[in-house]
């Protein structure tokens, strides 16, 4: 496997991913702009815009039957928040040419066909089409309105609207119903044409492809895009200086979901490794401090485990409790965070932590798309670590380093969704 970069203009590169370990060739774009409330309803109808055709594929039937003939190539987009940034993201995977019945330009008709779909969209009197459009409204309202249904991921997202109120970071990624109405097909397509101006472009394929980089030099879309100096953020140092808040929310639920929502101060790159392995002691994994002492010997959750976020330098515990248990889960849980500070953990919980992490590492190059993501947060935070590099700055952790993560934690909000 090798791993080049290319920049094809300014602001917009490719991730050429040399591979021969799969069957399938992946291609993606990646658009990478700041999130704004303003605009983040827009950023996820485009997504779904350009899922419903484009200039010379105008119809999802058009579109299937292209993939089709890509020998069932699938195509797919999503939207994600990375740091303060939205993400727009599309898909093409197709197969490796060494498998086609016979010799083919897959992955140049792959990777054509992908730019048509992001890059050229279907448009008449510079305007989206209005029934598309306004069945798209319709989907991305029912798929706001469904965060409800998911109360585990609800409770989370609710202690991060809390806990960044009024900040990028709080915004909701798909966007608010309350903006729909604002958004017409004329303004949606202007909106459109700024932001591929504007925005920062990356362009991953993943696979066999010697070639990609004439192919895209070469492609006409790509000659049409405008260099750029992009807008977006680059991932550094965050800090959050709320003080400690509890917020209750009342629905009907059957099992009570507690986040707590905490901030680290880490002065370095050394101390985002150091939080990986102090999360997973605290709560990454069966053995860690939280599953045993809280579920395990207490009997005060169904699940308990913490999340370490670096784009924001925060960690989460979630837990799901009964009810009338909070006030006991809270107190053990605030003992496992006091008890780290004190040290109170082993070597074996430092070794055992940093062969779990290692062997998520060890699984970045097993998944295509995994695989893209993890050269995409190493492109937004400007630097480039091969996975052994990765591999050796966790090993290099120390219990001091641990301790000294575990110090500069505060604890920011905590949020009880409850009956």
């Amino acid at each position: 496997m090798s791993y080049n970069k290319v920049t094809l203009k300014q602001g917009i590169t490719l991730h050429n991913i040399n591979t021969a370990k799969f069957k399938t060739n992946l291609c993606a774009v990646f658009l990478t702009f700041p999130i704004t409330y303003e605009n983040a309803t827009k950023d996820t109808l485009i997504a779904l815009m350009l899922k419903r055709g484009s200039k010379n594929l105008k119809t999802r039937q058009e579109i299937t039957s292209k993939l089709s003939e890509l020998y069932g190539a699938e195509f797919d987009s999503g939207v994600d928040k990375s740091g303060d940034n939205h993400v727009l993201k599309f898909y093409l995977e197709s197969l490796n040419e060494e498998y086609l019945p016979q010799k083919e330009d897959l992955l140049q008709k792959s990777i054509e066909t992908l730019l048509e779909l992001v890059f050229n969209p279907n448009i008449e009197n510079d305007e989206f089409n209005k029934e598309f459009l306004e069945q798209e409204k319709n989907n991305l309202e029912q798929i706001i309105n469904s965060k409800i249904d998911n109360k585990t991921m609800y409770a989370l997202n609710r202690c991060i609207e809390e806990m960044y109120e009024g900040k990028p970071y709080g915004i909701y990624k798909y966007g608010y119903v309350e903006k729909l109405k604002e958004i017409t097909a004329k303004n949606l397509y202007e909106y459109y044409k700024e932001l591929i101006d504007t925005c920062k472009i990356d362009i991953f394929v993943s696979g066999a492809n010697s070639d990609i980089v004439k192919i895209l030099e070469d492609n006409d879309i790509v000659k049409a895009l405008k260099e750029r100096n992009p807008n977006y953020v680059k991932y550094g140092s965050f800090s959050n200086e709320n003080k400690e808040k509890i917020v209750e929310e009342k629905m009907d639920v059957a099992q009570g979901k507690l986040v707590i929502g905490m901030d680290l101060k880490l002065e370095d790159d050394k101390g985002k490794y150091a939080a990986q392995v102090y999360n997973t002691i605290l709560g990454g994994s069966a053995s860690s401090k939280l599953f045993q002492n809280v579920r395990e010997k207490a009997s005060l959750a169904y699940t308990v485990s913490s999340n370490y976020m670096k784009l924001k330098s925060n960690i989460f515990i979630r837990a799901g409790i009964e009810i009338d248990n909070y006030e006991k889960a809270l107190e053990i849980i605030k003992k496992q965070l006091e008890d780290m500070k004190n040290g109170e953990f082993s070597d074996e919980d430092i070794a055992l932590a940093k062969r779990t992490i290692i062997a998520t590492i060890n699984n970045i190059q097993e998944e295509q798309d995994i695989e893209l993501s993890y050269y995409y947060g190493q492109e937004l935070s400007d630097r480039t670590m091969t996975i052994e590099e990765y591999k050796d700055n966790i090993e290099q952790i120390s219990r001091e380093d641990i301790n000294t993560v575990a110090n500069s934690l505060n604890i920011n909000t905590i949020y009880f969704l409850r009956n």
